[in-house]
């Protein structure tokens, strides 16, 4: 899994029981180098000699990948004959459903020839094509491993958008973008500290937070959008916040409010559309900043918030873990997209599977 934050790849080895229990093997991340990331960035807008960009990168990304795919192995003392399938989940370039279409790059038949293992990639796409957003679709993965029969919970992944999956013991299950979260921030962080993300959320709580630039911020349609609803970089971006951005704001500030706008977004789509909740569990990058994590007990108030990996899967291994779950669905030609998250017309076997 390689998301919008545009930080590395994180690989999961992932064992399932005939119950479907999820077991974590093994993990391994790989950082993008710079340029990688840079060019990968560039892919979110419009730009010259963009297919042959594109492909470039798609064949970086997946030698990447089979690196990180060779030292899960190493780590595992497993062999290629060992492993079903890998999920890939490629890199987000344009995720535009309104029209039809989402692309994650990563050449999968590269990646199948490195690695000598059956690739499966392309999940979005058979669930836009049934008319849904093709996001997200880690809620399917949230219920199979974290759903429990008594009690209302509530899985929030922050990412560089944030996402949450409501599992209510009913099995009415729901789940959306909530909003920007690490990716305006990390973008803030790197142009005003050079770093790629504000540790811990310090420098966001050494600013105050700017209610005018929130308001207009959260002025945005998309917070008041009823789900089913997915978005990215296509909507939130660096220049979307220079729009509201005044000579006089401190940068503190700005990334103050920042983090108040990404807590706003979860805390507000919890109160709106997951009343009965009684347990938030975080998980994704965002789930390791501290300033971050206060603000959502404050505004959840007596709500319990923890991490996943009070569950049994690390914050930083959910996501890869669910495309791993998700290659295993397909394999098994199971559908794995829930129709009342995506919008989608019924139940689908999602993915394109390349055999070793």
């Amino acid at each position: 899994m390689s998301g919008t934050s545009l930080d590395g790849a994180d690989a999961a080895l992932v064992s399932f029981t005939p119950t479907g229990a999820a077991r974590l093997e093994g993990q391994v991340y790989l950082p993008f180098p710079d340029e990688l990331r840079q060019q990968l960035l560039a892919l979110n807008s419009p730009g010259d000699n963009e297919i042959e960009r594109s492909c470039i990168q798609a064949n970086r990304l997946s030698r990447l990948y089979a690196e990180s795919v060779a030292a899960l192995l190493q780590q595992s003392g497993l062999a290629t004959s060992d492993i079903i399938a890998i999920g890939s989940h490629g890199q987000t370039i344009r995720h535009r459903p309104e029209f039809g279409f989402t692309v994650q790059i990563g050449n999968s038949a590269l990646l199948a020839e490195l690695s000598d293992i059956t690739v499966i990639s392309d999940f979005r796409s058979r669930d836009i094509a049934s008319g849904g957003q093709g996001a997200p679709l880690v809620p399917a993965f949230h219920h199979a491993v974290f759903f429990h029969p008594a009690i209302h919970r509530v899985i929030v992944n922050i990412g560089g958008i944030s996402n949450l999956t409501y599992l209510p013991p009913n099995n009415n299950i729901s789940g959306f973008d909530c909003g920007p979260a690490n990716l305006l921030m990390d973008a803030w962080a790197q142009r005003h500290l050079g770093r790629s993300y504000d540790k811990n959320g310090e420098w966001a709580a050494s600013g105050q937070v700017i209610e005018g630039l929130l308001t207009a911020l959260l002025g945005h349609p998309f917070f008041w959008q009823r789900p089913p609803k997915s978005t990215g970089r296509d909507t939130f971006n660096i220049p979307w916040l220079e729009q509201y951005l005044k000579a006089e704001y401190q940068p503190a500030d700005v990334q103050a409010t920042l983090l108040e706008l990404a807590a706003r977004g979860i805390a507000d789509a919890i109160q709106q559309y997951c009343q009965d909740a009684t347990e938030i569990f975080l998980c994704g990058g965002g789930a390791r900043n501290l300033a971050l994590r206060s603000r959502l007990q404050e505004l959840c108030g007596v709500r319990k918030i923890a991490l996943t990996d009070d569950l049994g899967i690390g914050v930083d291994w959910v996501e890869a873990a669910a495309f791993a779950w998700l290659a295993k669905q397909t394999m098994e030609k199971l559908p794995s997209n829930l129709p009342a998250v995506t919008g989608a017309q019924g139940p689908r076997i999602l993915g394109a599977i390349y055999p070793a």
